[in-house]
This record gives C-alpha cells, sequence and structure tokens, in this order.
C-alpha cells in the first residue's frame, strides 16, 4: 500500500475531453440537474420556459438557468448550471462543510467523476441529467463556504478514470470494518470497486438503533400481519443479504437492500444489521454504518485526512488502479 501511495504522489495528471454537446457556447461543461424527491416516469414531457433568475425550492436556493417542463405527472424543474459551481453544492450538501481540506478535495473529485459519468450516459437520452436528490448526489446551492469552494477550485476538472473512462464513483457516508461488494448491492462488479477494511471513525452512525412499526414494515413488503422477523442470510462482508418475515403462517424473504429502498433508506441505515428484536408494536433493528457501503467512506475520508493522508491517497485505496484525469473542456 505504501508503494502505491508513492507512485499515486507523482502521478501524472492526464486530460480527458468531454464531448461538444456536455458544453455551453463559452466552451464551459454544463450539467442539467432535476431539482426535488420526484422524477418522471418517462420523457415525454414538454419545455414550457426558461427563466435566469434566483430559484427557491423546499427552502434551498438555486441560481443559473431554470427550465419548466410539464408532463402528465406534472411540472418538473430543472437547474442548468455550470459542472463545478453544481459540484460546489453537492460538496457542501454531502459532507460537513468545515470537514479537513483532504477529504472535501477527495468530495470533489468524487462528485465531479460522478456527474461526468452520468453526463455522458444520460445527455442524449433524457431531459436531465441526475436529480438533486439522495437518488444520485444531494445538491443544494445555499450552504457553500469558503472552505468548499477552495477545495473545488484546488481540484478544478479532476475526476477519476480507468482504462480511458470515467469511474462509476458510488460512495457512502459511513463503513464499519469494511466496505462492501458492489456485485452484493448493484449486482456488478468493478475492477476498481473492492472491499477494503476502514478506520474507526468519529461517525454518528458508528452504532445505530432503529424502531421501524408493524404498520409501516407491512405496507412496505405488502403484507397484511408481520408477527416475526430474522436474518436469513449474510454477504461476503458480513452485512445483512436477506430478511425474512412471517405472519405466523407464511414467510417472506426480501433484500435487505430492497427493504432499505422501500423505506426510503434512512428509516434503515443500512445493511449492517447485526440484531433484531420484536417488541409489541414493531421491530428494533441494530446496526452499524451509514449507506450502501460502496466504494469511499466519507466518514473514514475525514479521519484519514486527520490522519495526514491526502485526497489522492485516499482516492487511490478507496479506488484502486484508477487515475485522475483532467477535464479538457475546449479541446
Amino acid at each position: 500500500m505504501k508503494l502505491i501511495s508513492v507512485l499515486l504522489t507523482f502521478l501524472t495528471i492526464l486530460i480527458f475531453s468531454l464531448p461538444a454537446y456536455t458544453m455551453n457556447k463559452n466552451g464551459n461543461t454544463y450539467i442539467r440537474v432535476l431539482l426535488g424527491d420526484k422524477r418522471p416516469s418517462s420523457n415525454d414531457l414538454e419545455r414550457i420556459k426558461k427563466v435566469a433568475a434566483k430559484t427557491i425550492l423546499d427552502g434551498s436556493t438555486y441560481h443559473g438557468e431554470i427550465e419548466i417542463w410539464k408532463g402528465n405527472e406534472g411540472y418538473f424543474l430543472i437547474n442548468v448550471i455550470q459542472l463545478e459551481d453544481y459540484v460546489k453544492g453537492v460538496v457542501a450538501s454531502e459532507v460537513g462543510i468545515h470537514w479537513p481540506e483532504e477529504a472535501l478535495k477527495t468530495q470533489a473529485v468524487l462528485a465531479r467523476t460522478y456527474a461526468v459519468a452520468h453526463i455522458l450516459r444520460n445527455r442524449t437520452r433524457s431531459f436531465y441529467d441526475l436529480t438533486s436528490s439522495v437518488f444520485h448526489q444531494v445538491y443544494r446551492e445555499d450552504k457553500v463556504t469558503k472552505e468548499v469552494e477552495k477545495a473545488v477550485q484546488e481540484t478544478k476538472g479532476q475526476i477519476l478514470h480507468y482504462n480511458g473512462e470515467p469511474i462509476m464513483a458510488f460512495y457512502h457516508a459511513c463503513s464499519v470494518e469494511k466496505t462492501e461488494d458492489p456485485k452484493e448491492v448493484f449486482g456488478k462488479e468493478f475492477p476498481y470497486l473492492k472491499p477494503v477494511e476502514v478506520p474507526l471513525t468519529p461517525s454518528p452512525y458508528t452504532l445505530w438503533e432503529k424502531k421501524i412499526s408493524f404498520e409501516t414494515l407491512e405496507k412496505a413488503l405488502s403484507m397484511n400481519r408481520i408477527v416475526d422477523a430474522k436474518i436469513a442470510s449474510y454477504t461476503t462482508t458480513g452485512r445483512v443479504k436477506e430478511l425474512e418475515f412471517s405472519d405466523g403462517k407464511n414467510k417472506k424473504l426480501v433484500k435487505t437492500t430492497e427493504l432499505r429502498r422501500l423505506l426510503q433508506w434512512t428509516a434503515l441505515p443500512s445493511t449492517m444489521i447485526t440484531s433484531i428484536k420484536i417488541e409489541d408494536d414493531g421491530i428494533v433493528f441494530e446496526g452499524k454504518g451509514f449507506g450502501h457501503g460502496v466504494g469511499m467512506c466519507q466518514w473514514c475520508a475525514f479521519q484519514m485526512a486527520q490522519e495526514g493522508k491526502n485526497y489522492k491517497e485516499i482516492l487511490q485505496y478507496f479506488y484502486p488502479g484508477t487515475e485522475i484525469t483532467t477535464i479538457n473542456e475546449n479541446k
């Protein structure tokens, strides 16, 4: 690992050219962000207005162009903004705004990489590139600080790539002991995403306890009655792969990743469940960590930065074999 760190320190920053359709008339990369949690079920929408004005949505302020689209399901707002300004909003929303500088730089590179990968994948087939919610990356403009601006500026244009392509820059809030295998969560393997051991961190989600009512679980699982639950299987890293629920006669097996989705993610912080306890009005889950567990652990990056690691070393630890590329916008 020391050799890898040394090699990374002297890594030559390569140039990655973006297609013309990712840029505005000034040659700058822009991104199209669907604001809010609601996503349309199809792309059969009509753009009815475009304005350049400050917009307030759910208590958050957005600048840049705002496009209003109308479809059968209602109205949707698209924030069209330069990539670097978007990255600032993601860094400020995804991690602590006063975290160590190297941790902020790490998040900036990942946020930018994640965005570029989605621009290249979605720009020609959808009216937006990604959303502003936890479905992709949380993006809010009004939380940006000087520390965040500095971290984004000092990593301007930098993304991670593997074999000439931007990586799938998965990351999550907190892992304990070890990160997760992407095959267990996304059903696919990536050569640069392997489970790695992680340090202890001061994360508030190192240990957690959540009580979920029977009513909530029954609605999520389409069951009329739940009287029991138990762990059915584990992933290769020791997280819970499947849970078994029973109504007293019949049993239902559900993947824990799917249950998290059905419960809107935060109700069950992670799949690293350590115990299940049945109570009169619900089920108490105890566990560790927060998020899907794949890729960089944000709180681990915080701890590694506190211990003196720079952002390149942190990125290489969680995404071995990748290289830093600088976007060439005007080529």
